[in-house]
């Protein structure tokens, strides 16, 4: 299982790869078309002063045997609904992945909506899939918040617990500057209108947002259960060692009892 979650770790660490300049250069885009656009009112960019309801995304993976990979996400995504709940919130699970349904049924807590049978590789309609259904209850009113819980890969050994707002869309990405990467405004000539394409690109970048935590996860799940894998291998090998060790001593121990047996019969037949 070791050497089979690390052939797959390369090619989730490849897809990250391939996937993050796609990513960054699609909140480039959609930043450099807001500010053209100017104050627009969209449903996905609608900001709720009263939120009643929220919906958290906890992705986890449909298998287990990877040490705390999906135990941290399933506690986070928990922790942030106690928070919700304590300032008089609706909470509603979207979840992505077997451990993360079970785990919400199990509790009994609400399930809005479930998909499985794809965190070892994702693809993009899997995104698609879960952006369409939180888009379309954010714009329906039965959420006022969505919040995406994820493994965000940093290396084999590091897995790092991430909490995002997908929804509202955040006003940084819109602005799209920052200290390390200053804004450079750029006169463009825009077909269609700013504001139709700003319409466009706003389901695009949650889906890419989505498609980004599911490749994340999925490379983090391998990396972990890697892992999990070689130190379960070590502690079987030093039970291995321990065992054998006492199972010599207990045979050593039994043969020299035998020796002494014999000898103090000889010793009893001589007299």
């Amino acid at each position: 299982m070791e050497l089979v979650a690390s052939a797959r770790l390369r090619r989730a660490q490849m897809r990250i790869e391939a996937m993050r300049p796609y990513a960054d250069r699609m909140i480039e885009l959609m930043a450099g078309t807001a500010q053209a656009a100017g104050a627009v009112r969209l449903p996905l960019l609608e900001r709720r002063e009263n939120v009643k309801s929220v919906a958290i995304v906890p992705v986890t993976g449909d298998r287990g045997l990877a040490g705390a990979f999906n135990a941290q996400v399933l506690r986070r995504a928990f922790a942030e609904m106690r928070e919700a709940q304590g300032a008089g919130q609706e909470v509603r699970f979207f979840t992505s992945g077997k451990k993360a349904q079970s785990t919400v049924r199990f509790r009994r807590l609400t399930l809005a909506q479930s998909w499985t049978g794809y965190s070892d590789r994702p693809a993009y309609s899997d995104a698609q899939a879960i952006a369409h259904a939180v888009a379309e209850a954010y714009v329906a009113g039965e959420v006022d918040r969505v919040v995406l819980v994820y493994n965000a890969f940093v290396s084999p050994l590091v897995q790092k617990v991430t909490v995002s707002e997908v929804l509202p869309i955040p006003t940084h990405v819109l602005e799209g500057a920052s200290e390390d990467k200053p804004s450079h405004p750029v006169d463009f000539f825009f077909e269609p209108e700013p504001r139709q394409i700003l319409e466009r690109l706003l389901p695009v970048y949650v889906e890419t947002e989505l498609y980004r935590a599911l490749l994340e996860s999925a490379a983090s799940e391998q990396g972990a259960r890697m892992t999990a894998m070689r130190n379960a291998s070590k502690a079987a090998g030093e039970l291995i060692d321990t065992l054998t060790l006492a199972m010599n001593r207990a045979r050593q121990a039994e043969i020299t009892q035998e020796i002494l047996e014999v000898v103090a019969g000889a010793d009893a037949l001589t007299q």
